[in-house]
């Protein structure tokens, strides 16, 4: 089958109407250099060949049937009831896009509003939206809601953030003459007094995550009040999962809590796509960012869904925009929709219970052995920081993939102070095998013994 969109006359009679006499004249202003790159796409295939072809290129993947990930740090394994998949996979919810026309998109947006309320009551915040990228572009833009609120010019954020979290949040105010003061986490959470110092009359936002990036928990009572005391907002990032046993943010006092959604019946997927979420106190309603649905009544009486307060430039004057956000990342949103109301409020509760006891089961096995030892000592969620023996830690995460076990994230990555040490992050998913296995190819790779 040809697969070329367009004949010789179709490309003559373009051309004719352009003005050019020839392909080559209308691309005359690009480079020779890069006219004579060569792309290197290989002849044509059968189907049977190129099946076979596409079957063993994904062999050079590894996935998660056949590997143990201890792997967290934003992307994270957990269980996906097969719910999720078949409800999530129906044609109509598959095809949606943005929904401009309620009257033929009321499906889609009812699971953008239960969305929005499972959202809301799952961070104890007054009103949810929908629709943005991931907990990156979520958090950033909640420094812009604070900035357009306070219209001041200063922004506190701890290095307890996630430092993909904190590039994006940098990307995102680069150009608006913002002065970004980031405080230090020296014993795994956030420095209270650097906050007190770091705030002042001209700060828009204070931004946290909790737990934070080390699985720590935050301070989080003693930041609200500091950050309220100075007149900003509080905003925090939130591991949804974390929840199900934790206070929710609404309860300490936060304005905006944000975080990525992807942990809610979404798989890791190579790194993506996330969905991210977006929670505020009701007086910050009008400035939120994204999609926001509510319900209503038609001339009938008849219960009806539709966008509403859209701040969107697709919906009102460019300048008065408050987001660029225009994506819709419905498909995600639906599938944590449907996760949260098939695990219910009991579920998430024993869900977060059996990440917490299985890190605190692993966090004891691997600093029982010698030469591993606690990075911080703080209570934790699913993840924990570790330090480790000098000899293996170039080499620790190859030993394990040889041993068909994917590591945790070397936090020299980001931190070089931190270099030696390694964040484990274990969910449910994780059995005692599976922690057992870790530990015992650890004890090998060092050469030690259990202390």
């Amino acid at each position: 089958m040809d697969y070329v969109p367009h004949t010789d006359k179709d490309k003559k009679e373009m051309l004719k109407e352009i003005g050019v006499e020839s392909t080559d004249a209308l691309f005359q202003t690009v480079p020779e250099g890069l006219k004579k790159v060569s792309l290197d796409i290989p002849g044509a295939l059968s189907e049977q060949e190129l099946l076979s072809r596409l079957k063993g290129l994904s062999k050079k993947n590894c996935n998660l049937d056949e590997y143990i990930s201890f792997l967290g740090a934003g992307t994270y394994d957990h269980f996906c009831p097969s719910i999720v998949d078949h409800l999530s996979s129906r044609g109509e919810f598959l095809t949606s896009y943005t929904p401009y026309q309620a009257e033929a998109s009321q499906g889609t947006l009812q699971a953008i509003y239960e969305f929005q309320t499972l959202i809301a009551e799952l961070t104890a915040m007054d009103v949810a939206n929908a629709s943005l990228y991931d907990g990156a572009s979520a958090l950033a833009e909640a420094a812009l809601l604070a900035l357009r609120h306070t219209e001041r010019k200063n922004v506190v954020v701890s290095k307890g953030i996630h430092p993909e979290y904190r590039e994006v949040l940098r990307t995102y105010l680069s150009h608006l003459g913002v002065n970004i003061i980031e405080v230090e986490v020296p014993d795994g959470i956030t420095d209270v007094k650097a906050v007190q110092t770091a705030a002042g009359s001209g700060t828009a936002a204070v931004l946290v995550q909790n737990p934070n990036f080390f699985g720590c928990l935050e301070d989080v009572d003693r930041l609200s009040a500091t950050v309220h005391d100075k007149g900003a907002l509080l905003v925090s990032c939130v591991n949804p999962i974390s929840l199900g046993i934790i206070r929710p943010p609404g309860e300490y006092g936060v304005d905006i809590a944000v975080g990525d959604a992807q942990p809610l019946g979404n798989y890791p997927s190579f790194g993506g796509p996330h969905v991210g979420f977006f929670a505020v106190k009701k007086e910050f309603m009008r400035k939120i960012p994204g999609r926001l649905v509510g319900i209503t009544d038609d001339v009938k009486g008849r219960r009806g869904f539709v966008l509403t307060l859209q701040a969107r430039e697709q919906h009102i004057r460019r300048q008065r925009a408050v987001s660029n956000i225009c994506t819709n990342q419905n498909l995600l949103a639906l599938r944590a929709c449907i996760y949260l109301s098939a695990i219910g409020k009991e579920g998430l509760r024993e869900l977060a219970e059996l990440n917490l006891q299985k890190s605190h089961y692993a966090f004891d096995q691997i600093c029982a052995l010698d030469g591993f030892e606690p990075l911080f000592e703080r209570p934790f969620f699913n993840e924990f920081a570790v330090k480790l023996p000098k000899g293996i830690q170039l080499r620790i995460n190859s030993v394990l993939f040889g041993n068909g076990v994917i590591g945790g994230l070397p936090l020299g990555r980001f931190y070089r102070e931190l270099e030696g040490s390694m964040l484990f992050c274990v969910t449910e998913k994780k059995t005692k095998g599976d922690i057992d296995r870790l530990v015992s190819v650890l004890k090998e790779a060092s050469g030690g013994q259990t202390r």
